[in-house]
C-alpha cells in the first residue's frame, strides 16, 4: 500500500494490556495550567525505567472545565492500578500541590477501580484541611454531573482544591508506528506532522519528548540486567553489521508511541500519525513488534489503514 511516494509496509504494532487514571488539571490562566502540565508530564516516556508513562489528552473547553478555568486532561499509564496509583498521588502531590493556582480533579468518574488522591494529599494540610462537597463536569462526566468529594488544603496563595478520590481503568500501550526518511530533516518534519495530528485527539497521548521517540527498543539484550535495548535493526550506523529493517535508501528513523483507552483509540490514533506523516522524503511507515514477547494486542496496518 501506498499513500503518494510513502510506502505502508504490511507489518504490525505490539501493543500491551495497561492500566491508565484520567486527571483533569485547571490553573487561573493558560501560562499556570502550562507550568501544572509540564511539571506533572515530566519523566513520563516509558514505564521502562519511568513510574508511569504520561502526557496530555487533550485541552478543554471552559463548559468542561470542573471549576471554570483553564483546564487540561492527562493520562497516565503503567502495568497494575498500584502503580498508576501511586503514581498519580506522588506526581501530583510533587508537581500539582506546588503549582501556584493549580487544582486537580479526577477524570474518571464512573471507574470500577479507584485510589486515594485527596485523601492522601490532605495530611498536607497538618489538620487546617477541610472536606467539601461541590457540583461540577468534566469531558466524561454523565448529565448531570454528580457532587464531587473535594479536599480543601490550605496554601500560601490561599487554598489547593483535590478530588478525594481518582478512577482507574483498563488501557492499551504501545500502539506505534515507524517512519523511514531519506533525511533527518524529512523525518523529523514528518514526526512533527504526526504528533502534531494527535495533540487533540481524545483517548491517547504520546508520550515521549515532543510525541517522538529516536531510541526506540527492543525486547530484551545481551546484557542481562536490561529489559530493554536499542533496535539495532532501525540504527543507520549499523545497516552493514546486522540484519536491517531500514529501506533502501533510509537515512534515519523515527517511531512515534501511542498509549490510549483502548485498542480502538490507539489504532486511530495510528492511522491519524500514518496520514500525517506520509509525504514526500518519507520512504515508509511501519511499525514495531516482537514476536509476541510484548503484548497481546496485535494492530495491523493494513486493518488501520482500511
Amino acid at each position: 500500500m501506498r499513500i503518494g511516494t510513502t510506502e505502508i509496509l504490511d507489518t504490525y504494532a505490539e501493543a500491551f494490556g495497561a492500566r491508565y487514571t484520567r486527571l483533569i488539571i485547571t490553573a487561573a490562566n493558560d501560562f499556570w495550567l502550562d507550568a501544572a502540565l509540564g511539571s506533572i508530564c515530566g519523566y513520563g516516556t516509558s514505564v521502562i525505567g519511568c513510574d508511569a508513562e504520561s502526557g496530555v489528552e487533550r485541552r478543554l473547553t471552559m463548559d468542561e472545565s470542573p471549576d471554570g478555568r483553564p483546564a487540561a486532561a492527562v493520562l497516565l499509564f503503567g502495568f497494575t492500578t498500584e502503580t498508576v496509583s501511586q503514581a498519580a498521588q506522588h506526581r501530583v502531590g510533587q508537581c500539582i500541590l506546588t503549582c501556584p493556582t493549580a487544582a486537580c480533579f479526577g477524570g474518571l468518574p464512573d471507574a470500577s477501580e479507584t485510589y486515594s488522591l485527596g485523601k492522601y494529599l490532605r495530611y498536607f494540610g497538618d489538620g487546617f484541611e477541610s472536606r467539601v462537597e461541590a457540583g461540577g463536569s468534566v469531558a466524561a462526566a454523565t448529565e448531570p454531573p454528580a457532587l464531587r468529594q473535594l479536599w480543601r488544603i490550605p496554601v500560601m496563595d490561599g487554598e489547593f482544591i483535590i478530588e478525594a478520590t481518582g478512577g482507574v481503568a483498563k488501557g492499551v500501550a504501545g500502539g506505534n508506528i515507524i517512519l523511514q526518511a531519506d533525511s533527518p530533516a524529512s523525518g523529523l518534519a514528518a514526526a512533527q506532522r504526526a504528533a502534531g495530528a494527535l495533540a487533540q485527539q481524545p483517548g491517547i497521548i504520546t508520550p515521549f519528548p515532543g510525541g517522538v521517540c529516536r531510541s526506540g527498543s527492543k525486547v530484551g539484550s545481551k546484557y542481562k540486567a536490561l529489559v530493554a535495548s536499542t533496535a539495532e535493526a532501525y540504527c543507520p550506523t549499523l545497516r552493514d553489521r546486522v540484519k536491517s529493517e531500514l529501506v533502501d535508501g533510509a537515512q534515519c528513523a523515527y517511531e512515534v508511541v501511542i498509549d490510549g483507552v483502548d485498542q480502538a483509540a490507539v489504532a486511530t490514533a495510528m492511522r491519524i500519525a500514518i496520514e500525517a506523516a506520509a509525504d514526500k522524503g518519507v520512504l515508509a511507515i511501519g511499525a514495531g513488534n516482537y514476536g509476541g514477547r510484548l503484548g497481546k494486542y496485535p494492530i495491523r496496518l493494513r486493518d488501520v489503514m482500511a
